[in-house]
């Protein structure tokens, strides 16, 4: 998920602090470890508004398995965490990690994260990746629905070990410093990648991990983290991934700007609007999507460029746009054909009294003030998730592995995206980093994957981003898929199957 800029989203970021200010830590825990220990050990010093925090307990375990393929894959869950130094070597912050792993010589590991910022990773955890599957944030789910897991099918647990990261603020993850200190060490663009990195280098460290083979994935802003975490890993600490997912990623933040002047702002999102419309009159195949692409990037493209120049490709773009969309004549008229995405959410469901969430314009909740000239309501599906997975994710760390914790689990925290600095490190986005990580690596695989009907991060702004870049190597080494469904594509079956045998395929071609 990342968070929009200015106002938050769900699940869709520098030099300051040099690697050798992070100091290594002692060891948080061992991969062979069966047992957690009950005692654990005292925290360092902190400041006076931070003294009274009781330290994490040590980390915790239990063994699991579940049914894959009609097999049984038996794994060790491990819940702990992970301290942040500051250049002085004393803790400022407690990274929690959650990791799966399975017995057996030189599996492969993959990090993951999710966005925000201010999203902790329990959306991949147990939304899309982790072998435990829970349904939420598709039409019709309630909050208030029991927790109910099932063996997650599209888990990637059978061809890598996984290990979700928390970011400081979000999960059980925390800042031990004053806030003013904790927005230079944690709550900007360039200091987010560099702890994260260390968070993934000290993992392998105490883990003897650094000869497996190793893969990031990140969601939404967590996408927008990806090519950077790699890049400044290769770069700087000296740790070289093999493959990148890129789930739904915020990529380019400069895409979305010049809407006056510039046709790509429209571009990305009319493919997502088009895909939603064929998805309500179930006619959303590849080729549909395959027709509206090439529609986008060529006829629309020019006509938005030419402007009243040529009013007749005006009438023309208008009278498509108007049948790609299904939406009321006059509006798309009055809209240029440009449609606006607060508008089109609003529009679209109005007739029932409801909103479409700018995730999945098909998931709907009812808009309690459908008079106001703006939405004030929460979107919908951000209304909906946080309760399950929190709930969800509770109940996990402290009952089931046992990781005994007396503090609030923020599974989305608007406090970190208050805290944010929208810098200039931010607007230039990660493409520069993905560029520079794939140049320097001939064998680095990425793979960005999108759900057709997200209006949050379009996957057509990753397929204009990619399309720009020099091929380096194989033509495929960054690739684009798409999927049916939004931004967190993955709720749905057929999807995250899907998904998971794309990602399988990057990952045995090493």
């Amino acid at each position: 998920m990342r968070v929009s800029l200015p106002r938050l989203l769900p699940i869709c970021l520098s030099l300051l602090f040099a690697a050798a200010s992070f100091t290594l830590p002692a060891p948080a825990w061992s991969q062979g470890e069966k047992a957690a220990n009950a005692d654990a050990k005292p925290a360092d010093k902190q400041p006076a508004d931070k003294a009274a925090l009781p330290s994490l307990p040590a980390p915790a375990h239990v063994q699991q398995s579940i049914q894959l393929d009609g097999k049984t894959l038996k794994y060790t869950v491990t819940v702990g965490s992970l301290p942040v130094r500051d250049k002085d070597g004393k803790v400022a912050g407690d990274v929690v990690v959650t990791a799966y792993t399975v017995d057996g010589d030189n599996r492969p590991v993959t990090f993951a994260f999710n966005g925000g910022p201010g999203a902790s990773s329990v959306y991949l955890n147990f939304g899309a990746i982790g072998p435990r599957h829970m349904n939420a944030g598709n039409e019709g789910d309630s909050p208030s629905d029991p927790v109910a897991f099932t063996d997650n099918q599209g888990t990637w647990l059978d061809f890598t070990d996984l290990v979700f990261i928390d970011p400081i603020g979000t999960g059980f993850s925390r800042s031990l410093v004053p806030e003013d200190q904790a927005k230079k060490l944690f709550f900007s663009t360039t200091a987010d990648i560099q702890y994260l990195s260390r968070i993934i280098y000290d993992w392998l460290v105490q883990n003897n991990r650094l000869a497996s083979r190793k893969y990031l994935v990140g969601e939404s802003y967590g996408g927008f983290r990806g090519p950077r975490i790699t890049h400044y890993l290769q770069s700087q600490l000296g740790v070289a991934m093999n493959g990148v997912v890129l789930v739904s990623p915020y990529l380019n933040p400069e895409e979305e700007s010049n809407g006056d002047l510039s046709p790509l702002p429209w571009m990305m999102t009319l493919p997502s609007i088009t895909a939603a419309h064929l998805e309500r009159e179930k006619k959303l195949t590849p080729e549909a999507m395959a027709e509206v692409i090439g529609y986008t990037e060529g006829e629309y493209a020019t006509t938005l460029l030419r402007g009243r120049a040529d009013q007749a490709a005006q009438d023309r773009m208008i009278a498509r746009v108007t049948q790609m969309t299904g939406l009321d004549p006059q509006f798309v008229k009055y809209s240029g054909g440009r449609i606006e995405t607060e508008a089109y959410l609003r529009e679209v469901h109005r007739e029932e009294g409801k909103l479409g969430s700018i995730y999945d314009s098909n998931v709907t909740s009812f808009d309690p003030f459908p008079f106001a000239p703006e939405q004030r309501a929460s979107d919908p599906i951000l209304a909906s998730i946080i309760a399950p997975f929190t709930t969800a994710m509770v109940d996990f760390v402290t009952r089931t592995v046992g990781w005994k914790v007396d503090a609030r689990y923020n599974a989305l925290s608007f406090e970190v995206n208050r805290l944010w600095d929208r810098d200039a490190d931010l607007r230039k986005g990660s493409v520069p980093d993905l560029r520079e990580a794939v140049a320097a690596d001939p064998k680095l695989r990425v793979l960005i994957v999108h759900g057709w009907n997200d209006l949050s991060c379009p996957f057509m702004g990753s397929i204009l981003t990619v399309n720009q870049m020099p091929v380096m190597g194989e033509p495929d080494r960054v690739a684009v898929h798409e999927f049916p469904g939004g931004h967190m594509f993955y709720t749905r079956d057929a999807s995250r199957l899907a998904l998971r045998t794309d990602v399988r395929a990057m990952v045995e071609k090493h």
